[in-house]
């Protein structure tokens, strides 16, 4: 289906919605490997390993610019009265906390300043840049905890709330195609019932929360070349890297070390004396029993920030009114390049013949329990 204007159009539920690209000029924002910023390459390296930003050491947004579309990215527009004031309270909760369980000693002029100020000074020297990186990682959590709170509070269904998760990925990835970025294919959607049911019984843990791919999208890229930079915009206009869930990200796509000698702006980067990063992006096998092993892919979770309409928020109860309006949902994304994709959806990599090999597996458990499926497997 080819899209026609911005495509906030939702998606038809249970099901896989594949869009194809115009043919159209290069999109505005969209930067190369060789215009990357080292946050750029930081942004990429942490959803790449599934590492935490609480261990970082510093955070290297150099303009206000940066720092404001990183907070947009957030759901939080510092134009606006309301989401400076819940950015003021974010802050100053961390600071409480700070002060209140280590007497963390914080200079009066880094509590003062804004949320953005803050970041910029993070990319500093001393003990303001050490303070402006402690508050913004407790911020990080508290408004995580928050948003979480708040989704269990409103009065929505998860059908209402995965249309808000849809409608901005759609608005977001419709955008991206119009402009014309290097991508060929893309498809999302809602794992169907069955689905979920077949996943749950193929898994040791039958525990529904285990299921991180309810929501998910998998985007195909022109080339290889295109796979960091896509995800790097993605980063930037879709979903804050610092969300991507630590531990749920797998890459059998792409070696680094092969992929930074092609590039030496890369090798440049990485050896910057700033830079949090210090390790090459983890590769192994696909964390799935059922994948075959020439399977490839970029696979990665991030708990998405929604915004919540007002209209909704105006009908929760009296425990949502200091929660914000910013909720999180998890969504799994997949990146790979065209070639890659035709190879995946061939011979035992297809996804026809890994839902013959899970439904296999369920039908044996369910018929001979687990200790005689393993002697069966013998």
């Amino acid at each position: 289906m080819a899209p026609r204007g911005p495509l906030a159009a939702r998606p038809p539920q249970n099901d896989l919605l594949t869009i194809r690209p115009p043919t159209t000029a290069p999109a505005t924002g969209f930067r190369t490997i060789d215009q990357f910023s080292l946050s750029d390459l930081e942004s990429i390296w942490n959803i790449l390993r599934g590492d935490s930003v609480i261990d970082w050491k510093r955070l290297n947004y150099l303009t206000r610019d940066d720092a404001e579309e990183f907070l947009r990215v957030q759901e939080f527009y510092v134009d606006r009265a309301a989401d400076r004031a819940r950015l003021d309270a974010i802050k100053n909760e961390a600071i409480a906390y700070l002060r209140r369980n280590f007497e963390y000693p914080i200079p009066r002029a880094v509590a003062e300043l804004p949320v953005e100020d803050l970041m910029l000074m993070a990319a500093g020297k001393g003990h303001k840049q050490v303070c402006a990186c402690v508050i913004l990682k407790v911020m990080h959590i508290i408004h995580h905890l928050q948003g979480r709170e708040l989704l269990y509070v409103l009065p929505l269904s998860d059908a209402e709330i995965f249309q808000l998760v849809e409608q901005k990925i759609y608005r977001v990835i419709g955008g991206m195609l119009e402009e014309g970025l290097p991508i060929t294919e893309f498809l999302g959607g809602r794992k169907s019932r069955d689905s979920l049911y077949t996943k749950l019984l193929s898994k040791s843990e039958t525990i529904a929360a285990q299921i991180y791919d309810k929501v998910r999208f998998r985007i195909v890229t022109r080339t290889t070349e295109d796979l960091l930079p896509v995800l790097n915009y993605l980063t930037r206009r879709l979903f804050p890297f610092t969300y991507a869930i630590p531990g749920e990200s797998y890459n059998t796509l792409l070696d680094p070390r092969d992929y930074a000698r092609h590039h030496p702006h890369i090798v440049d980067l990485l050896n910057s004396p700033q830079t949090n990063v210090h390790e090459d992006p983890l590769t192994g096998p696909v964390d799935n029993k059922f994948s075959a092993r020439s399977y490839r892919v970029i696979h990665f979770v991030v708990d998405m920030p929604v915004r919540v309409p007002q209209k909704v928020l105006d009908k929760a109860p009296p425990a949502a009114a200091n929660l914000g309006p910013v909720v999180f949902v998890l969504v799994e994304f997949q990146l790979v390049d065209h070639d890659t994709e035709l190879a995946n959806e061939s011979g035992e990599a297809s996804h026809a013949r890994y839902k013959e090999r899970q439904r296999t597996a369920v039908r044996d458990r369910l018929q001979l329990g687990a200790d005689r499926v393993k002697r069966k497997r013998k």
